[in-house]
């Protein structure tokens, strides 16, 4: 394995071969609980890569799955410890969806759609500043600091040389709409969302009010696809209290098809573009 995977996709790729190895051994998550007197949902989150997994974890489930060849568990076992090295967003502290972080950070392409705000990889650090003070009032001036910081790293995605993330962002027209700090501070949010749509990689989209109700109207989500084959696509829904990762085929199908449906339904490129500067015009005025 590459030495610059990151942990939470190790931790993707070492639970989908413990899930394999127990679904050879034709036994359910319950079943394997009950063996290692533990719970399902610790079994099911180690499957999922949620959850930190130990080489004695490893150890313990090759023992109940029969696993007799040692190149296989000495495999595993280096897998869990490589998964247990700490990604770049660490430096930062408790972040509380470091899960999705570490997946965009490997994605290979993003398609998101935002309700409500400008996406975060197309943010300027005095939107990001204004929408977590507005977001999280409680928060201290060091915890908005980081939440800044982390926001603005993850952008690396997008500005950086080297392998970029290909961004395709359908945004509702209520984020451009939505005054955040200032009209002075959005005008200059929009003119750089359209500066960032021209980069070769990145799609910006309006999804205009006059559409009506649309496959979106629910909220924000986005699907992440990864290089590798063997990481399958995730479908992400931040919520407030928790995060929801669906990585099951039917379902990412299913938001992959809502996701056509609404870049069909938006301005194309060339009208998003015009769209965005006649409101960054008028905030102007």
């Amino acid at each position: 394995m590459a030495s610059n995977v990151n942990p939470t996709v190790r931790r993707r790729r070492l639970g989908q071969e413990l899930r394999r190895l127990r679904e050879l051994r034709g036994m359910t998550a319950e079943e394997v609980a009950e063996r290692l007197l533990v719970s399902q949902s610790k079994i099911s989150r180690l499957e999922n890569g949620r959850r930190s997994i130990s080489q004695r974890d490893v150890r313990d489930l090759c023992g109940v799955y029969e696993v007799e060849d040692h190149r296989i568990v000495d495999s595993l076992m280096q897998m869990a410890k490589d998964s247990r090295q700490q990604g770049w967003w660490h430096a930062f502290g408790d972040i509380p969806y470091s899960v999705y972080i570490g997946l965009e950070t490997d994605a290979a392409s993003l398609r998101v759609y935002e309700p409500q705000v400008i996406p975060g990889l197309l943010q300027t650090r005095a939107y990001a500043e204004a929408l977590i003070n507005g977001a999280l009032p409680e928060s201290t001036v060091s915890d908005v600091e980081k939440r800044v910081g982390v926001r603005l790293r993850r952008q690396d995605r997008i500005t950086g040389d080297e392998d970029p993330l290909r961004l395709w962002a359908v945004v509702d027209e209520a984020a451009l709409r939505r005054v955040v700090g200032s009209r002075q501070l959005m005008r200059e949010q929009l003119e750089h969302l359209v500066e960032q749509s021209k980069l070769p990689h990145v799609t910006v989209q309006v999804l205009p009010f006059e559409m009506g109700a649309h496959p979106g109207i629910t909220g924000h989500y986005a699907v992440l696809e990864f290089p590798d084959a063997s990481d399958s696509s995730v479908v992400y829904i931040e919520g407030v209290t928790s995060d929801l990762y669906l990585e099951k085929a039917n379902d990412v199908q299913r938001y992959s098809v809502m996701y056509e449906h609404l870049r069909a339904q938006a301005h194309n490129v060339d009208q998003t573009r015009d769209f965005i500067a006649d409101i960054a015009k008028g905030y102007a005025r």
